[in-house]
């Protein structure tokens, strides 16, 4: 659509006016045409052009009159720039009759070239002038550009997220930045007291941060070249002191780069959409400011935070040192060699003996066409581990972001053992090629129920591309839902396995043992201080058996949630032998190590070692596991961390972090 501007003129008097090239200049002939006048006649320069509207033939004795109607306006147009300052002219004559001319106004015309530019059609490059620009359209047909978060740190001593640095500190900054220029055409100088500024709303500017190129001289350059420029050439044109600025005009053909960096995340109060505007700016008089004549605009959207799911390929593995888990330890940097992962250890001076390193953080990333990078979303638990990850992880291309608990006491549903993702699922119709997070909540009648805390579920809500999925988690003593499901990857089906906990599953393999002479084998061998009990003594305890109908019943319930919101079948669900029992506040406690609450390395799983009834020599948990997971081409590392972490009401999964490869699906070609 052409913008178009309402121009005044008048008889016996010369205007000036700036003519944008693009745009329309909208004449009413009549609104200031001499009292008796009835018709008009127009002469102009080669350089304009103009239309009459509503169209009229010419009067029979003259070529050259139009009648003038309270209608008639005239549309002036230019093709290019001028050259000079109001090199461009444009007259209309009035006449009362053919013969009889009432006066002329005149127009003098500088046409200028602007635009404000950014990628809007995602291919990594800043077009000129997308007709989409300023707007934003999901799909791999939309457009609209992407913006960062910039929330890793260039710095690497007294680090802090780039986003809370006055300045840029280093050049290398500017990557993690949108590239958006502002390209001008035109004469050497525009007339006096025109102006160019930048400007966005005070709600905007609260989400967003401008910096100038302040030593480009003259035509665009590569992107990859800008880093050879010192840091204090990037003024500060934007933020939320400094809503308006005047950009310098240089003459000819000029592009000047600046770079735009997010300062928040999309969240409850901010659906991630931010327009910035640049304005020919027109003056009137001393006693009144400028006046807009032009105005065009640019919309981005600020990328999401996104999980990963067990099904991508690991990268790197985190685990804590504790003055304890020497053997879980010595295990973990087994299987972290053996899936080709990096392990990255936190020591006691850090982790002061807080071992629960998926409480602690989520890992996920950011993506845009022409950056990405990991993420850190810290939990608000807030445990002595809390520091790990702004200390370790915050620095060049890691990002970190939390969220903190308002009014509200944290409860354990807050620790990330809590927050999963499912791999990519298709439901009824509608894709979801990131998968959906998946969250533990109190059961919906509870009233005293524990709950994530709102601001968190807030912003997960808020990234929309992994629509979250709620499941009843407060049953259990931790309140986990890494307690009762996993994922692993599998060949065949929808490329994966929803592994869920299964009391039926157990019972129904100790009484396959029993039937088969079994009954004395015994869990817990080998387990210093632990009382070992037979398969008879768990069969015969009526007191297990109704606490386990109650914990079937519950993961049961979310069965049926999780088979309906990712589209599940019952081939796509494997039931593990997994016993719970009461703790003194009834809620649910792993009976054995909990095999479901496992690490995924690829191929390889990560799996507490159960302790379960001997049988000829082999486990029979273990034996079952490895089965079941054997048919998907898995291979099972089983893992003592009964009394590191099991004993403390935790597993391999509640002890062990993974950062992922991302998706290389891209996030804004979603349909929604």
């Amino acid at each position: 659509m052409v913008l178009t501007r309402t121009l005044r003129i008048e008889p016996d008097k010369t205007t000036a006016a700036m003519y944008v090239v693009g745009t329309e200049l909208n004449v009413n002939l009549d609104r200031r045409a001499p009292p008796t006048c009835k018709y008009f006649s127009v002469q102009c320069s080669h350089t304009v052009h103009y239309r009459i509207s509503p169209p009229a033939p010419p009067q029979e004795d003259s070529t050259l009159l139009h009648p003038l109607t309270p209608k008639s306006t005239l549309i002036v147009t230019m093709d290019a720039a001028s050259e000079h300052a109001f090199d461009s002219k444009l007259s209309v004559q009035y006449y009362r009759d053919p013969r009889e001319a009432l006066g002329k106004a005149v127009l003098h015309l500088t046409a200028v070239e602007i635009s404000l530019d950014v990628d809007a059609d995602r291919d990594g490059v800043v077009e000129t002038n997308n007709p989409n620009k300023g707007s934003w359209k999901w799909g791999p047909r939309g457009h609209g550009a992407i913006l960062l978060v910039n929330c890793d740190s260039e710095s690497t001593f007294r680090k802090s997220p780039d986003t809370e640095k006055p300045e840029i500190t280093k050049v290398s900054d500017l990557k993690d930045m949108s590239r958006m220029v502002v390209r001008t055409k035109g004469p050497a100088q525009l007339p006096e007291g025109y102006l160019l500024t930048l400007h966005v709303s005070q709600a905007d500017a609260e989400t967003i941060r401008v910096f100038r190129d302040g030593k480009q001289n003259s035509n665009s350059i590569e992107f990859s070249n800008i880093f050879s420029y010192f840091t204090r050439d990037y003024p500060l044109v934007l933020s939320a002191d400094r809503l308006c600025q005047v950009i310098p005009y240089k003459g000819g053909v000029v592009e000047t780069d600046f770079f735009v960096e997010g300062l928040r995340f999309p969240d409850k109060d901010f659906d991630g959409l931010v327009t910035i505007n640049l304005s020919l700016l027109e003056p009137t008089s001393k006693l009144f400011p400028e006046t807009p004549i032009f105005t065009d605009k640019v919309m981005f959207r600020v990328a999401p935070w996104i999980m990963t799911p067990n099904t991508l390929d690991p990268v790197e593995v985190f685990v804590c040192s504790t003055s304890d888990n020497y053997p879980f330890l010595k295990a973990m940097t087994h299987l972290a060699k053996e899936s080709g992962c990096k392990l990255k250890v936190c020591h006691q001076f850090m982790n002061r003996n807080d071992r629960w390193m998926q409480d602690e953080m989520e890992l996920g990333y950011i993506d845009s066409p022409h950056q990405s990078f990991p993420v850190v979303l810290d939990s608000p638990r807030d445990g002595p581990l809390s520091d790990f990850s702004y200390e370790e992880l915050l620095g060049p291309d890691f990002g970190f972001v939390t969220r903190s608990a308002l009014c509200k006491e944290v409860s354990s549903l807050d620790s990330f053992g809590n927050l999963e993702v499912s791999p990519p699922v298709t439901v009824h119709g509608k894709s979801y090629p990131l998968g959906r997070i998946i969250i533990g909540v109190a059961f919906p009648t509870t009233i005293h129920g524990r709950n994530m805390t709102q601001v968190v579920q807030d912003f997960l809500w808020a990234q929309k591309v992994q629509e979250p999925i709620a499941l009843f988690s407060d049953w259990l003593a931790v309140g986990h839902v890494d307690e009762f499901m996993s994922f692993v990857p599998a060949p065949d089906r929808k490329g994966f396995r929803l592994l869920l906990a299964s009391p039926d599953a157990a019972y129904r393999l100790f009484l396959n043992l029993q039937h088969d002479g079994h009954g004395e084998a015994r869990l817990f061998e080998g387990v210093p201080g632990k009382k070992t009990m037979s398969v008879d003594d768990i069969l015969s305890d009526p007191q297990l058996r109704y606490t386990n109908n109650y914990v079937q019943g519950c993961i049961d319930w979310n069965r049926d949630v999780l088979k309906k919101e990712l589209g599940l079948e019952e081939g796509d669900i494997i039931d593990l032998p997994i016993l719970f029992k009461m703790d003194e506040k009834n809620l649910a406690v792993a009976y054995y190590p909990d095999m479901v609450n496992m690490i995924v390395l690829g191929k390889n799983l990560g799996v507490p070692k159960p302790f379960g009834p001997q049988v000829n020599g082999q486990c029979a948990l273990e034996a079952e596991m490895s089965a079941l997971m054997g048919r998907l081409g898995l291979t099972c590392f089983f893992i003592d961390d009964f009394t590191s972490y099991h004993m403390k009401l935790g597993e391999v999964h509640c002890g062990s972090n993974t950062r992922r490869q991302p998706f290389s699906f891209r996030w804004w070609n979603l349909e929604l």
